[in-house]
């Protein structure tokens, strides 16, 4: 199958695609649909990699957006990857051009860590 063209395009929460692709698995075996190996992947990467519920990570990222140096993206990212220490956080805020103090890192660690 080809794909012409984008027809939209959304952020997405991890635990989000886990409860899609977990709708999609059950309406397949309720029809006796066989699952493709790459849905049966799919399922068993996002039940692996996701680390809380869509209510909470939804949470999270309207917390994080509250915090000064903030984006939508880094905030989906850390709700995604839910990081612990402070190099993890480290890693995602790598690219931006602007350093982030220890008081900073540890109230998003706090803010993951009441989320988690």
């Amino acid at each position: 199958m080809k794909v012409k063209r984008v027809v939209s395009e959304e952020r997405i929460l991890l635990p989000d695609v886990r409860d899609i692709l977990l709708a999609v698995e059950a309406a397949r075996l309720e029809s006796g649909d066989e699952m493709s190996y790459e849905l049966r992947k799919s399922i068993e990467h996002a039940n692996h990699l996701s680390k809380t519920s869509a209510e909470k990570a939804r949470a999270l990222v309207a917390e994080l957006m509250k915090l000064e140096k903030m984006k939508e993206d880094i905030a989906y990212r850390i709700a995604n990857l839910m990081p612990r220490t402070r190099d993890e956080l480290r890693a995602i805020y790598a690219k931006e051009r602007f350093n982030l103090t220890t008081e900073e890192l540890d109230e998003i660690l706090e803010l993951v860590m009441t989320h988690f």
